[in-house]
C-alpha cells in the first residue's frame, strides 16, 4: 500500500490547466486557419482550385473558407504565393451556429458560455450520448481522450453516457453513413427534452 501511496505522489499533478495560454503543442501541431485577404495580390484562384472539400471559395467580395468542410490538409497554404492563407496554432475551433464557421477574414466567433437559459436548464452537469455515425476513427480517438486524467472532462461537469435516455444531448461524429442513419435518430428521439446536439469533426457537421 505504502508503494502505492509513493508512486502517485512521484507521479505528481497529471492534469493540465484549462485555459492555459502556455499549452505545449507538437511542433507539426497545425491550428486554425487564418486568412490575410489583403496580401491576396494576384487573384490566381489557386487556393480555391486545390482545395478537396471546395471549402473555399472566391468572389468579387474576397475570399470565404468554410472551416466546417476544411480537413487541415494545407494544400490551400502551399498553393498560395502571396502567403493570404496560412495556419496558426491556435486550437480554438467550437462555435454555436453552423453559419459561424464561414470565414471571410480573420475573425471567428466562438462559442461563448451558456446563456442564462441554457445555465438554468443544465446547471453546471452535461451528460452526452456519443454516436460514431460511420466515422473513421479520429474524431472519435479525440473524444475519448477527453475521459483521460491530462484532459479529465468531469471536472467541467461533463461525462460520457452508455444511454440516450441518461442524457442532455448527443455528440455525434462522422458523416452519418446509409446504415447509421435510422440508429442515428432513434438515440436523438431517445433523448429527454431539453436536449442539444454538437456535431465534431468536418464529417459530422
Amino acid at each position: 500500500m505504502l508503494r502505492e501511496f509513493a508512486a502517485r505522489l512521484g507521479q505528481g499533478h497529471r492534469t493540465i490547466a484549462f485555459p492555459d495560454p502556455s499549452i505545449k503543442l507538437p511542433e507539426r501541431y497545425q491550428g486554425r486557419p487564418v486568412l490575410s485577404p489583403e496580401r491576396c495580390k494576384s487573384g490566381c484562384n489557386d487556393c480555391v482550385a486545390s482545395c478537396p472539400t471546395d471549402a473555399i471559395t472566391q468572389n468579387s467580395s474576397g475570399v470565404t473558407l468554410d472551416l466546417g468542410r476544411c480537413l487541415f490538409c494545407h494544400q490551400c497554404a502551399e498553393s498560395c504565393k502571396d502567403e493570404a492563407i496560412t495556419f496558426s496554432r491556435d486550437y480554438a475551433l467550437a462555435v454555436r451556429k453552423r453559419e459561424e464557421l464561414l470565414m471571410s477574414k480573420d475573425v471567428l466567433q466562438l462559442a461563448e458560455s451558456l446563456d442564462g437559459k441554457l445555465r438554468k436548464l443544465f446547471g453546471r452537469s452535461l451528460k452526452l450520448r456519443q454516436v460514431s455515425a460511420g466515422g473513421c476513427n479520429a474524431c472519435e480517438a479525440d473524444t475519448n481522450v477527453l475521459n483521460t486524467v491530462v484532459f479529465d472532462l468531469g471536472r467541467f461537469g461533463i461525462q460520457f453516457v452508455a444511454s440516450p435516455r441518461h442524457a442532455d444531448g448527443l455528440l455525434i461524429t462522422g458523416p452519418v453513413s446509409k446504415n447509421m442513419t435510422l440508429a442515428l435518430r432513434k438515440t436523438w428521439e431517445a433523448l429527454p427534452a431539453p436536449k442539444i446536439v454538437i456535431a465534431v469533426g468536418a464529417c459530422a457537421i
